[in-house]
């Protein structure tokens, strides 16, 4: 019997001592990933955008009064609008200070392929060029927010509304190279937008680039949009 308890005691340790360890990496692991929420509850609604890895590219959005961007037009596609502006400057890197006469200012920071399979970012890669080419005189900044109900489905069923169902990645693949993109994400931020996406392209681009983002919206993936708006820019 001696030994029997002394078996059971042993055994009871190790079943506390691994409790402990599995609350421990959960604990680490819940950490990380409501560290964003943390610091942006800690600044105010923004999160720390010095802090995230050296391949994460932090963005700022400021409209106002100065930017090399003429804002030709600010949409609300769905739900609350953005106040009115004149120009748009886009900041990428560590965050500089608010300009003055800024009417309102988004920020983000990119991240990994959340939805697209290895093949789908393969060929994304392959086709997409970057930003900044001469001849993209035309811009557009899309900020959005998607409802509660989206959250809560998982990353699969997410994933198959996303591409299976709407082939928003399918879709957008048809308008490259001519349309250059960049996705930042805002949620982790405590933004008011979930994403943002900056689309750059020639003038003679422009109505292509209006079909794309009308098939977009013409989804199941985008029934689950509560907020959109879409400023269209261009440079003088």
């Amino acid at each position: 019997m001696g030994e029997m308890r002394s078996a059971l005691a042993r055994i009871g340790k190790a079943i506390v001592l691994g409790l402990v360890a599995t609350a421990a990496a959960l604990a680490a692991d819940l950490g990380v990933r409501t560290n964003g929420a943390s610091r942006a509850a800690a600044s105010g609604g923004r999160g720390d955008m010095d802090s995230y890895s050296s391949d994460m590219i932090p963005v700022s959005f400021f409209a106002g009064s100065s930017g090399p961007w003429r804002v030709d037009r600010i949409v609300s596609v769905r739900g609350e609008p953005l106040p009115p502006a004149a120009r748009l400057e886009r900041v990428e890197g560590r965050p500089s200070a608010q300009p003055a006469g800024c009417s309102w200012a988004l920020r983000g920071v990119t991240s990994h392929a959340r939805y697209a399979i290895a093949k789908e970012k393969a060929v994304l890669e392959a086709i997409q060029l970057g930003l900044g080419r001469p001849e993209a005189t035309r811009a557009a900044l899309i900020p959005i927010r998607k409802s509660s109900a989206w959250w809560a489905l998982s990353q699969d069923e997410r994933r198959a509304i996303f591409e299976e169902s709407s082939h928003h990645i399918r879709v957008g693949l048809e308008y490259l190279p001519a349309v250059a993109r960049r996705l930042y994400h805002s949620r982790e931020l405590g933004e008011p937008f979930d994403f943002l996406t900056w689309f750059e392209f020639s003038e003679a681009t422009a109505t292509a680039f209006e079909v794309l983002t009308a098939r977009l919206r013409d989804t199941e993936e985008w029934r689950f949009v509560e907020r959109e708006v879409e400023i269209r820019v261009s440079l003088e």
